[in-house]
């Protein structure tokens, strides 16, 4: 009996090792057959070097080559190595790598502990190259280069850095900088080191300008030591260049356009109204692109940020200003579409008399709408949209705030069917910012459903109050009225038709005529008159805007020519007086540079270039120039 005992434990005994055994066997099976074993194996025998694609390059409208590659280095090291010869009594020669590198014995110990900080370089491995050094300059590549072979472990791979033809664009054209963890994260084609756009069209664009790397595999041996190419290359892959971009900068215009602004705080945005193209968006106080190229980026970006003149913003699409007497052209437009007014109405002007609002000019009353355009008249404007949102508000001598809020909606809708309020939804262009036009949800929260009205919100009529625009929400308004009531999406990319984002305003076709021509009678016979483009018509309105934090704002927007109109823009030069004196001469300047391709008014320009309006800026742009 006993004997059966032992003999039935022996046959589960025996069972249970054969099930074992079986399930390590199926195991292994399948561990070989997803492949684990081989990548185990490859993953021992070869190391996977990457082969940077060589962005794209921008190139400007006319071709010209803005931003393109120039060769870099990385000096590479394997702990590895230095390891063994370190057990063999062959340490490192410390000194030597100091006087190579240009460094000091406490800055080369800083880099090997960054190197084995797993926290600093989340992919380290003693076997691998970990990067030691990056972007070479030509002179440490060449000390490098000449002195590397005493260095054992260490190596040299070649990558590529942006450089700039021209000094100039820099908030447009945008930088790279390396990834941070969070890219890391959500796009595998990055690795700990690599460059990603951030800002402006290298931002944009950067899937299409990155391309797509290329890898080599090298064979090691048993200690991690590279011993040559896996099958003399053949399963290598080759890097593909990224695309090259054609931006729709005139690069020429858009420097011109930044010497004017030298000195002072602004921003000018031209559009091909036809097109939407961006022809020139400048941004002052700025920098050289270059300076935020490499190992350079470390040193300046801290200066720009901290600069009190706010150099990083890029106040042509991020600056939020009233837009002042300028808005007055889109409530000529809205006023007349909404029954507010019509081309024939006319309004009492009693000049700085005038109530609620003063007129800063004195001229005949009463004022006809193509006067009050050319004239600039505050009345008449405060007295067109009264009419407007007050239209029909009074039902059994009562007045029906139901009504005025209606009113004032429709008013508001036709505004930002100008591409006022939200920025663009579907510009490429980066880092937009919003506009304003106050809604009713604000006022009722300030004054109640029933506490407003029009006088109590009076500033909105002549582009003050609660209305702000961004320079570029500013140029194209002017392109849609160029357009007599259309605009396509402002956007910076000419290889990408954009031709099928064309916006309708909610104004009709039939009232832009009377605003056009009171914008060229603005231009030669109004305040715009001292700065006619020599044998081009030109269409355009000045605003002289009040600041709460100092001197008013110069500002001017307009098109040309005015029956075929191939520029419409913007200009704001901050806390300079009078929109006819600074902005106006800017506008008129950069539009027969873009019209001719020359400038025949050469005093005016070097005066204009010459001024200082902002001694702060100034002082920026003589330091930052003398960085160059």
């Amino acid at each position: 009996m006993k004997s059966d005992e032992n003999k039935n434990r022996n046959i589960v005994i025996l069972s249970l090792l054969v099930l074992m055994a079986v399930g390590f066997l199926i195991r292994i099976a399948v561990m070989q057959f997803s492949g684990i074993y081989v990548d185990i194996a490859e993953g021992n025998a070869f190391y996977h070097r990457i082969i940077y694609a060589p962005r794209g390059a921008i190139k400007d409208r006319n071709g010209k080559l803005l931003v393109y590659n120039q060769k870099s280095y990385d000096l590479l090291v394997t702990m590895k190595v230095l390891d063994e010869l370190a057990s063999k009594g062959t340490p490192i020669d410390t000194d030597g790598l100091c006087a190579m590198l240009g460094e000091t014995r406490s800055q080369i110990e800083r880099r090997f502990a960054n190197v084995k900080n797993y926290g600093h370089n989340p992919g380290y491995s003693p076997l691998t190259p970990q990067r030691f050094m990056t972007q070479l300059s030509p002179e440490e590549y060449a000390r490098v280069s000449e002195n590397i072979r005493k260095f054992r472990g260490f190596a040299i791979q070649s990558r590529t850095l942006r450089n700039y033809n021209y000094p100039s664009a820099a908030h447009i054209l945008g930088s790279i900088g390396e990834v941070n963890q969070q890219q890391l994260e959500e796009d595998n084609f990055y690795h700990l080191g690599d460059y990603i756009g951030v800002t402006g069209i290298e931002y944009s664009y950067e899937k299409d300008l990155r391309g797509v790397n290329g890898e080599e595999i090298l064979l090691r041996d048993a200690r991690g030591r590279i011993q040559g190419r896996y099958r003399n290359g053949v399963e290598d892959k080759q890097a593909i260049p990224g695309k090259n971009l054609i931006s729709t900068l005139d690069i020429d215009l858009q420097m011109f356009a930044e010497k004017l602004l030298d000195g002072k705080r602004g921003s000018v945005v031209a559009i091909e109204p036809s097109t939407g193209e961006v022809l020139a968006l400048v941004s002052n106080p700025s920098w050289n692109p270059e300076f935020l190229v490499g190992r350079k980026r470390g040193v300046y970006y801290p200066i720009l940020i901290n600069e009190k003149t706010r150099p990083l913003l890029n106040r042509a699409i991020q600056g939020r200003y009233s837009p002042g007497s300028t808005f007055k052209l889109l409530q000529a437009l809205v006023c007349q579409q909404e029954g507010g007014i019509t081309a024939d109405t006319r309004f009492p002007c009693n000049g700085p008399s005038s109530s609620p609002i003063k007129c800063t000019h004195h001229h005949g009353s009463p004022v006809t709408l193509l006067n009050a355009i050319e004239q600039s008249c505050n009345p008449y404007f405060w007295l067109a949209y009264k009419a407007t949102i007050e239209k029909g508000c009074y039902v059994n001598h009562r007045f029906s705030h139901e009504i005025f809020h209606n009113n004032y909606n429709r008013w508001r809708d036709a505004m930002m069917s100008f591409g006022l309020g939200f920025a663009f939804s579907d510009s490429d262009i980066p880092g937009l910012k919003d506009g304003a036009i106050g809604s009713e949800r604000t006022y009722n929260k300030i004054y109640g459903p029933k506490g407003w009205r029009a006088l109590t919100i009076r500033s909105n009529s002549i582009g003050q109050g609660e209305v702000e625009v961004t320079p570029i929400q500013l140029a194209n308004a002017v392109a849609c009225i160029a357009n007599s009531g259309w605009f396509i999406t402002p956007h910076i990319n000419r290889n990408d038709s954009m031709l099928t984002r064309r916006h309708q305003s909610n104004v009709d076709s039939r009232y832009f005529a009377i605003v056009q021509e009171g914008m060229w009678r603005v231009c030669h016979f109004g305040t715009g008159r001292h700065y006619q483009v020599p044998g081009i018509e030109m269409c355009g309105k000045t605003g002289t805007v009040q600041n709460s934090h100092g001197d008013d704002h110069s500002i001017f927007v307009g098109y040309a020519p005015y029956d075929d109109p191939k520029i419409a823009i913007a200009v704001v030069v901050e806390n300079a007086g009078f929109g006819a004196t600074w902005a106006n001469p800017i506008a008129s300047l950069c539009i027969e540079r873009y019209l001719t391709g020359a400038c025949s008014r050469q005093e005016l320009y070097d005066n204009i270039a010459s001024t200082v309006k902002d001694p702060n800026v100034k002082q920026f742009d003589d330091y930052i120039n003398s960085l160059q």
